[in-house]
């Protein structure tokens, strides 16, 4: 063989591990460029589901709180009603309490049973009395103090010594706190 032909046959050899080598280089910066662009798809539907799951947690918030609104408009949608009728409770115990003084028995049941009665349709409802009596101990989270007198004797100094008006609760919430007189301590 010529020199020649052992010249072209190196620079021949010498073009095709340069290409090779461009090649190498070439797929090496492609798999990169990949990988990047793979690394940063992931990172945005990290952040996708981040939100989503976000987004997602208040909804399920929301689904909750309106629920628990709901709930408990409908236990007290009559509170108006409900609040309207108790002065007719009230006139059915003074009226009660007026006709035993006299010697009608006959009316005194017949306003009974229509007391009772009221007083059952209400409770249907959930309207509940606040069961308070002289002698209790006063609690200004459910009783409403009308006046202080001296204490009539020194077991009442500071619990209530007479109940004006009574108290009544719809579904568990108070609409009117019971009127009571404290002894003064």
């Amino acid at each position: 063989m010529s020199k020649k032909e052992d010249i072209n046959k190196e620079s021949i050899s010498d073009n095709g591990v340069e290409k090779e080598q461009l090649n190498s280089e070439t797929e090496v910066v492609a798999e990169e460029e990949v990988q990047s662009e793979s690394e940063k798809l992931q990172e945005e539907l990290a952040l996708e589901k981040d939100k989503f799951l976000r987004l997602f947690a208040e909804f399920e918030n929301y689904k909750k709180r309106t629920a628990k609104e709901r709930n408990e408009l409908f236990k007290t949608a009559g509170q108006d009603i409900m609040s309207s009728m108790l002065p007719v409770l009230d006139d059915f115990e003074r009226a009660l309490s007026e006709i035993s003084k006299t010697k009608e028995k006959e009316l005194f049941k017949g306003v009974e049973l229509i007391r009772q009665k009221m007083k059952n349709v209400l409770g249907g409802h959930g309207l509940s009395e606040i069961e308070t009596k002289a002698g209790d101990n006063f609690d200004a989270e459910i009783h409403d103090a009308i006046t202080q007198i001296p204490a009539p004797s020194a077991d009442l100094k500071g619990k209530i010594v007479d109940v004006i008006e009574k108290g009544y609760t719809l579904s568990d919430k108070i609409i009117r706190h019971p009127k009571v007189v404290v002894g003064q301590q």
